[in-house]
């Protein structure tokens, strides 16, 4: 198994893209520290580490909307990760779908 590199950043986070393994739409974008990567491994479903709250957090703790990893992917310099998953709900803290529900001029786009 590949090891993703966490020692090359300076806070030791990787950039983590989740997408819907349904459909590959991006639902967020979050980081992860080695603890949150290992939890996420063992438990099958997404921890990520909170750069405002400096603690670890499973998403889905307090709303139920959990990610389900079906699949982990590590780009060339291993320091970006990329999890396929099957959401129990929103993966947006406001209640959209996904984080990316705006354009540029603010307008909705979600479906």
């Amino acid at each position: 198994m590949i090891q993703p590199d966490f020692s090359k950043l300076p806070q030791q986070l990787l950039t983590t893209v989740i997408t819907d393994a349904s459909n590959g739409q991006v639902l967020m974008v979050a980081y992860m520290n080695e603890t949150s990567w290992q939890k996420t491994l063992a438990s099958g479903e997404t921890w990520f580490w909170s750069r405002s709250r400096q603690e670890l957090w499973h998403k889905g703790a307090t709303s139920g909307n959990t990610q389900k990893v079906v699949s982990i992917r590590v780009d060339c310099d291993a320091d970006t990760l990329l999890i396929s998953v099957t959401p129990a709900g929103p993966a947006c803290h406001t209640g959209h779908y996904s984080c990316f529900y705006r354009d540029i001029n603010g307008n909705e786009i979600e479906a």
